[in-house]
């Protein structure tokens, strides 16, 4: 398949004028878009030691290269997360979530879910498929949630997006990249706040990703390489 119909095909999917302002989507630089594509690699980050000249390959990155890899490589970033069916989507499957509302409606940024479980039935979900798990304000086993705000990657970064959790009255935000500052203010606003890490909470919308190029019929390698390792 050539270059430049893969290209089509995600831009009619997943079209790089939904990211977010100033998000680097899209090729760093200009590759040849006639040359043959047989495999599509797909990484969550793009390291330097990955950076090589694979034949008749694409690489598809979800967060942007810090430097112009020799393969080519396309970047889908915040288009991802906010399109129906993208990341926030997939995290929301993976926690057997119903979406019912988008969590940020300035940007369609993360997703409201219903749940009507006890704490500890969530609890459960999310250690059987988190490993690297952290909490602010811990809920009693039998507490009823009934909204739950998710947010692919980097959702207790930003102070507004916790005063936001409590504008929107939900139970508990689940995303990544908690921070001192963050959890201080939750436990200020009394909102419960569960940190998966950036990467992990964004692995669900990895494997989407792959499921939806698999349309394509060429073949699709997810590469999941976590760049921070636990020290032991």
């Amino acid at each position: 398949m050539k270059l430049k119909e893969i290209i089509e095909f995600l831009e009619g999917k997943i079209p790089e004028s939904l990211a977010l302002e100033n998000d680097e989507v899209g090729f760093k630089k200009d590759y040849d878009l006639e040359q043959d594509i047989t495999i599509i690699k797909i990484y969550m980050d793009l390291l330097p030691q990955e950076n090589k000249n694979y034949k008749n390959t694409l690489i598809i990155t979800h967060h942007p290269p810090l430097f112009t890899p020799k393969t080519p490589t396309y970047t889908i970033h915040s288009n991802w997360d906010i399109i129906d069916g993208g990341a926030n989507d997939a995290l929301a499957d993976t926690l057997n979530l119903d979406v019912i509302d988008y969590f940020d409606d300035e940007t369609n940024i993360g997703r409201v879910c219903k749940a009507n479980q006890k704490f500890i039935e969530l609890k459960q979900s999310i250690l059987d498929k988190f490993s690297d798990v952290r909490i602010v304000n811990n809920l009693a086993d039998e507490h009823i949630i009934k909204k739950v705000g998710i947010i692919s990657g980097f959702g207790l970064k930003p102070p507004k997006y916790i005063t936001l959790a409590k504008n929107k009255n939900v139970d508990i935000l689940i995303s990544g990249d908690l921070t001192q500052e963050t959890a201080i203010l939750a436990k200020n606003l009394g909102i419960t706040l569960i940190d998966l890490n950036h990467h992990d909470s964004e692995v669900p919308g990895l494997h989407a990703l792959g499921d939806l190029l698999a349309e394509l019929n060429i073949t699709i390698e997810v590469i999941d390489e976590k760049p921070i390792e636990q020290l032991k």
